[in-house]
């Protein structure tokens, strides 16, 4: 998958790319059904936003048979990255002590998540 930087997805392409990063490619169809379970939206609204996001590259589409099927062409850690890096500048003054923070305070991690924080600040120590 390609980094594409510049292209900062919307909330509602988010939603689309969620289920490409879970499915790994669906048609359009198969994007609409997930997102109709949590979201009142019609069939040709998700097929415009897919073909929108074609146009950005932010998906690949495969129309070598009649139904096209559609793959991210971003990858979920990239743009976890992008987004999050964005949050650490604008809302922690570039801190991201601070979000770890926040983020560590507003919620309760259980033992598995506690120990990967742990291995993570080991690692961290060694650099």
């Amino acid at each position: 998958m390609t980094s594409i930087k510049k292209i900062k997805p919307t909330e509602s392409e988010l939603e689309i790319l969620r289920v490409l990063w879970d499915k790994g490619s669906a048609t359009v169809r198969d994007v609409h059904e997930v997102l109709s379970l949590h979201k009142d939206s019609g069939y040709t609204t998700t097929l415009k936003l897919m073909q929108i996001m074609f146009e950005k590259g932010l998906v690949k589409r495969n129309d070598s048979s009649k139904t096209h099927i559609y793959t991210a062409n971003v990858s979920k850690e990239s743009t976890q990255n992008q987004f999050v890096n964005k949050m650490i500048d604008t809302l922690f003054s570039g801190s991201s002590t601070q979000l770890v923070m926040q983020a560590l305070g507003n919620s309760k991690p259980n033992k598995e998540e506690i120990e990967e924080i742990q291995q993570l600040l080991n690692q961290l120590k060694k650099r």
